[in-house]
């Protein structure tokens, strides 16, 4: 049985600031449909995923801000760190560990991103899985 991922929603407190946000990091605007004065809907897709995410008015009762860690995989950290920045995006240098390299970045209201670099030897990397170090 196949699952997979879709959509995520991200509470945020304002819907036009965060999807202008979005959109300066990258992430594609799909859909922007306002339902009701009390549904906004807004995907946005990051750039060669499959998953996109949801910011709106009536999704989610999460506190804007409250999502940490968001994850996406990319294949070379020192250049999607530069993309980044040349676009006005602030985010972190990078992050080195033994598990992949990492930059991290927020949105304006303190939704916090980590964006992977997987090491040559993990297998989402086209390697063989076997950690060489342990």
């Amino acid at each position: 049985m196949d699952m997979k991922l879709e959509l995520v929603s991200v509470p945020v407190s304002d819907i036009d600031r965060a999807k202008d946000f979005y959109v300066k990091a990258g992430f594609n605007a799909d859909h922007d449909h306002t339902v009701s004065d009390e549904i906004r809907f807004v995907q946005l897709t990051p750039p060669g995923s499959a998953c996109s995410i949801a910011i709106g008015k009536g999704l989610t009762a999460m506190t804007p801000g409250s999502l940490d860690n968001l994850q996406m995989v990319i294949g070379d950290a020192e250049a999607v760190r530069a993309e980044l920045a040349g676009r006005g995006i602030e985010v972190s240098e990078v992050d080195e560990q033994p598990w992949g390299r990492f930059v991290h970045f927020s949105d304006p209201d303190g939704n916090r991103w980590a964006l992977q670099e997987l090491p040559a030897w993990s297998a989402g990397a086209g390697g063989s899985g076997e950690n060489p170090g342990g």
